[in-house]
């Protein structure tokens, strides 16, 4: 089986045309594990499909490392978009992507025949709690800056969907900030029965950020593009940035935008990093 190998800001995926590659249903959740595992595998952040849709120009299909399927991924559709034009599939530098969490719309910046960067219309994000889902509370309404304990420690917490999950907290020195103790405790807590990824952000001015992202599923990545989308809206949403903000992750920045038209649009690069053959 020919594989690709991406990263979208050091989010890094293992990509399998599935135009060309079939894994069978069953087998799905054990390849994402075996190829996504760093030691014995190829290693990567998720696997990504490259599949045919009956609604958009192509679907795409985002496994976690932990087997789990993810309904949208920020980085791996810039991955995604990267692939299907430079390997030929489109000459479109504006595609549509069938995901889970919906019809997705990649625009590419092209130079020299190679996407050198791809800025996404992520759609509009779902703030009421039952979208998120959240437990508790009413679930029409939004959950901004609400107290959420964990481990006897309260959080205030700000939620967003981008199809996916997003739990987001505001944190002085985001460098210093135990990610790898309290982000799996947020991801798991009985508050969110999907299990939630969760951003850590400090506030550098009205238009910066920087990030640290624990993945639902993959634990603390270089960087997550829905979740900046979420980060971004959560800033707004407290009146603590404007509604344009560069967000600055470990491995580059994302530039996100909450439009006039309440939709969120991202831009970013996306690289391809080598290609092999899976034996056995």
């Amino acid at each position: 089986m020919e594989f690709f190998k991406y990263h979208g800001i050091g989010n890094d995926f293992v990509l399998v045309d599935g135009l060309k590659e079939v894994i069978p249903e069953e087998a799905l959740a054990d390849t994402a594990r075996r190829l996504c595992d760093r030691h014995f595998g190829i290693g990567g952040d998720g696997l990504i499909l490259v599949l045919p849709s009956h609604q958009a120009t192509y679907r795409m299909r985002m496994l976690n490392p932990d087997g789990s399927e993810s309904e949208m991924c920020g980085n791996g559709i810039r991955c995604f978009a990267k692939y299907v034009y430079d390997h030929g599939l489109t000459r479109e530098p504006r595609i549509t992507v069938e995901t889970l969490a919906g019809i997705m719309a990649p625009q590419m910046t092209v130079k020299d025949g190679v996407v050198h960067s791809v800025r996404v219309d992520m759609g509009e994000p779902r703030l009421r709690r039952r979208e998120i889902p959240m437990e508790g509370g009413d679930g029409d309404s939004p959950v901004i800056a609400e107290p959420l304990l964990v481990d006897d420690t309260p959080y205030a917490v700000t939620t967003v969907s981008m199809g996916n999950p997003h739990c987001v907290l505001f944190v002085d020195a985001v460098e210093q900030f135990p990610v790898a103790q309290v982000g799996p405790r947020i991801e798991t807590h009985p508050a969110f029965p999907r299990r939630t990824n969760v951003e850590f952000v400090q506030l550098l001015s009205n238009d910066a950020i920087r990030m640290r992202v624990w993945e639902r599923g993959a634990g603390e990545t270089l960087a997550c593009g829905t979740g900046a989308c979420g980060a971004a809206v959560a800033c707004a949403l407290n009146n603590k940035t404007g509604r344009k903000v560069t967000v600055h992750l470990a491995g580059g920045d994302l530039f996100i935008e909450w439009a006039d038209d309440n939709h969120v649009y991202m831009t970013g690069p996306a690289e391809e990093v080598f290609r092999g053959t899976l034996v056995g």
